[in-house]
């Protein structure tokens, strides 16, 4: 009996620790992932290609914010497809040190105004970690619009530094915190 006991024990250990290795980088609701959404960085005044100067301060910026021993807990990267040009690739380039950083791979086979691919990729995602979502800024709204929320946000034009939390089963923007990147302002 206490062999049994013991055994039972240890089995109850083992299962709590595996459970909780699994759920470590999700939401609180268990296994759907919190998605967080922000804009590119700056871009050139005369709106040529890339990020300027603040944008690639922002993009460092990030490293941090999001980064391996942030509290997002950031495991999938999402950027909207840019072409070739190296038009639309703002989203990509504000990601890009923070997914080189991460060892993730960024996700840019969505289209800038293909909220639907957005959408499937979200639901689709089993990884571990948290899903972050870097866009043109008036699309943002949309995204969150085909995730499921009925009253999202308007994502300002002359703010940089937002972040819209929607955790699952995102039918709603629940917060929306600033950056905070030293120097930057919004």
């Amino acid at each position: 009996m206490k062999v049994f006991s013991l055994l039972a024990m240890t089995l109850v250990v083992l299962t709590t620790a595996v459970a909780a290795r699994k759920t470590k980088h999700t939401s609180s609701s268990g296994s759907k992932p919190i998605v967080y959404l922000i804009r590119h960085g700056e871009k050139p005044s005369n709106d040529g290609v890339g990020l300027n100067p603040t944008g690639e301060k922002r993009a460092q910026c990030l490293r941090k914010v999001f980064g391996a021993d942030s509290k997002y807990k950031i495991g999938f990267i999402m950027a909207q497809k840019y072409k070739k040009n190296g038009k639309r690739s703002r989203p990509f380039r504000t990601v890009e040190p923070l997914g080189k950083d991460l060892g993730i791979t960024i996700d840019t086979s969505c289209d800038r105004d293909d909220a639907a691919c957005v959408e499937k990729t979200v639901k689709k995602y089993k990884g571990s970690g948290n899903i972050l979502i870097c866009w043109e800024h008036d699309a943002l709204t949309e995204i969150v619009k085909t995730l499921g929320d009925n009253s999202p946000p308007d994502y300002p034009s002359n703010d940089f530094g937002l972040i819209w939390t929607d955790p699952a089963p995102y039918g709603d923007v629940t917060s929306i915190t600033n950056e905070n990147c030293p120097g930057l302002g919004n």
